[in-house]
């Protein structure tokens, strides 16, 4: 019997190096498989980021033909000017270039009388300042004058830039 079992013993202790490196190779091939799928997930990421850059660098581009297009369309504007400015007298010039702050002017004048009458009217019909104030100086007043302002002093910013 002692026989027998060492025998068998010795027949599987023959065959257990072959045990060992069948889960020893099992063990490499999943490291090899994990080592694999993270380059894989490495390399997209790479690829997308890469993509993500050339769409960046696209848009950039695109970007900086506006901005070309709008500076040339604005010295195109301001020769057609000064060609029709050519041969016309000072007085027609100085007309031409006073339209806008004209009408800036007035807006303004009409919106400072309006409010000063508005004021004056509301003392005399006995109506609390705060309740005066609301009402002459609403949302939309406040947009429309800043919208002024925000236009000339906007376009003396950009026109230094």
């Amino acid at each position: 019997m002692i026989t027998l079992l060492s025998t068998l013993i010795s027949f599987l202790a023959g065959g257990l190096p072959k045990i060992l490196d069948f889960f020893q190779d099992r063990a490499d091939k999943g490291q090899e498989l994990a080592l694999m799928r993270l380059q894989m997930e490495r390399e997209l990421q790479m690829a997308n980021l890469g993509f993500q850059i050339q769409e960046r660098i696209a848009e950039i581009q695109t970007e900086q033909v506006q901005i070309q297009a709008f500076a040339d369309e604005k010295k195109a504007l301001y020769n057609h000017d000064i060609e029709i400015g050519k041969g016309a007298s000072k007085w027609v010039i100085n007309l031409r270039a006073s339209v806008r702050p004209v009408i800036t002017y007035c807006m303004f004048a009409m919106l400072a009388f309006i409010n000063i009458w508005g004021c004056w009217y509301a003392w005399e019909q006995g109506i609390p300042f705060t309740e005066a104030l609301n009402l002459l100086w609403d949302e939309d007043t406040q947009i429309l004058f800043a919208s002024i302002i925000s236009f000339w002093f906007g376009s003396q910013a950009f026109s230094k830039h």
